[in-house]
């Protein structure tokens, strides 16, 4: 059978997979567009499917970001990273479900309903990306992409089983992600395989001069972080810091740190800096900075127009028709953080705070090659199950917002499962623009085959 023959026949099987999938990860495929376009054996991601989340440009199709307020816009342009997986030959099969905006952690905001589980249906696939990680973990694609504000690549990669990837901020252009928290949001990858992991970064990152805050720091080439190696120095969580989480994960943790002590690393037990000010400080700085970029979405420039006598009327009737109860919320609340008497109050001294934090995380990382957490606190939890407690959802991104506070890379890895055979998952994360030290600790845990 030739290569193009046998893509063929991969994508009309995933095209069956994703008709017959229970887990509403799928929203809209575009399997017709790929028929006639020419794919090169030679590029690095032939042969590989990508799935999109459906807050990034693809030039001609929907770009909803699953709200009622763009239910009919199309993309006038491709993302920088639609570009590039195109020209590395990837076949985008379509677009994944996800929380309204990106703004969520468990994929229940959204019109076109919530993403569930493939491990059990009645859980959560993590939000804000659940689609991608669901799809991925189901067997519908290869590769996906989502982002990543405060987790929402990396926490439904746990609650799914499969590796996600942060990377660095500025390292993957945000050409063409609908910004939810622009000083935050990060493209991420999803992905079974650590292997298709690295490949698809190494396609996707670098300069891109159409992204103001992208880097020109050095992309290094896919055999440097395809290595396997272990770090000399990890930081771990204190015994006292693990009674504070699912007993499961714990297990599997010390699981984890047990093998990497056997085999030389040098393990040094640290307290997260500012922890209990994480949380705070993230939902204060992106709340306000959702109410600024979502302020284009107001049925005139943008979106879905409701009609009215005035023109003050048809924003306040499209605007609160168009968002659900989750978006409307942060734009309220960064709105109030933003407004007179409360910006040095709240704003300005959460930047501080942010500053504090990047401060001292700089100074673990001069002494420590990466750090090894867990992803979340707890198994993924059953839909509906935290809707009408916002604060509890919230608090769920507690081992993951630091990440994009200080902007460094993270990767979640596979950690075995709970006796209800619920996914469990860890985080590697390194300095600024390490990702190679990521890369290499996940292929050592890959090869090392801990948990099966």
């Amino acid at each position: 059978m030739s290569s193009s023959d046998s893509l063929k026949e991969k994508l009309s099987s995933e095209k069956k997979k994703i008709a017959d999938s229970k887990t509403n990860s799928v929203i809209r495929t575009r399997f017709d567009k790929l028929s006639s376009q020419k794919f090169s054996s030679s590029g690095s991601l032939y042969g590989k499917s990508v799935l999109i989340k459906d807050n990034i440009a693809i030039k001609d199709e929907k770009l909803t970001c699953a709200s009622n307020l763009l239910g009919s816009y199309k993309s006038p342009y491709n993302a920088t990273v639609v570009d590039r997986l195109n020209d590395a030959s990837a076949a985008i099969t379509g677009q994944t479900n996800m929380d309204e905006f990106a703004m969520g952690s468990s994929s229940e905001h959204s019109r076109y309903g919530s993403v569930q589980n493939p491990y059990n249906l009645e859980r959560v696939a993590g939000g804000s990306s659940g689609g991608s990680a669901s799809a991925v973990a189901e067997g519908l694609c290869d590769i996906a992409l989502g982002s990543d504000t405060g987790g929402s690549v990396r926490q439904p990669a746990a609650f799914c089983g499969i590796y996600g990837l942060k990377p660095t901020y500025g390292r993957v252009s945000r050409y063409g992600l609908v910004a939810h928290a622009s000083s935050f949001d990060t493209i991420g990858i999803l992905s079974r395989s650590i292997d298709d992991i690295v490949n698809t970064f190494s396609v996707i990152s670098g300069f891109d001069s159409k992204d103001t805050t992208s880097s020109k720091e050095k992309v290094l080439s896919k055999k440097e972080y395809n290595k396997s190696a272990l770090p000399k120095t990890v930081g771990i969580l204190k015994k006292d810091a693990l009674s504070e989480i699912d007993t499961e994960i714990a297990e599997n943790y010390v699981v984890i740190t047990d093998f990497l002590k056997e085999n030389g690393v040098n393990l040094v037990e640290i307290d997260l800096p500012y922890l209990k000010y994480c949380i705070p400080t993230y939902y204060i700085l992106t709340m306000a900075e959702a109410s600024s970029n979502l302020s284009r979405f107001d049925g005139i420039r943008y979106g879905s127009r409701e009609k009215s006598d005035n023109l003050d009327d048809t924003y306040i009737k499209s605007r609160s028709k168009g968002f659900g109860p989750e978006v409307k919320r942060r734009i309220m609340t960064g709105t109030y953080i933003l407004s007179s008497g409360y910006y040095d109050a709240y704003y300005s001294k959460a930047l501080k705070v942010r500053r504090l934090i990047k401060n001292e995380y700089n100074k673990l990382f001069s002494k420590l090659d990466c750090l090894f957490i867990p992803t979340t606190a707890n198994p993924p939890f059953y839909l509906n199950n935290r809707l009408d407690d916002p604060m509890k959802m919230y608090l769920s991104d507690r081992f993951t917002v630091p990440c994009n506070l200080i902007g460094s890379p993270s990767l979640n890895v596979p950690g075995g499962t709970t006796n209800e055979g619920l996914p469990i998952g860890f985080q590697v994360i390194g300095d600024s623009f390490k990702e190679e030290t990521l890369f290499h600790f996940a292929h050592s845990l890959s090869k090392a085959k801990l948990f099966e």
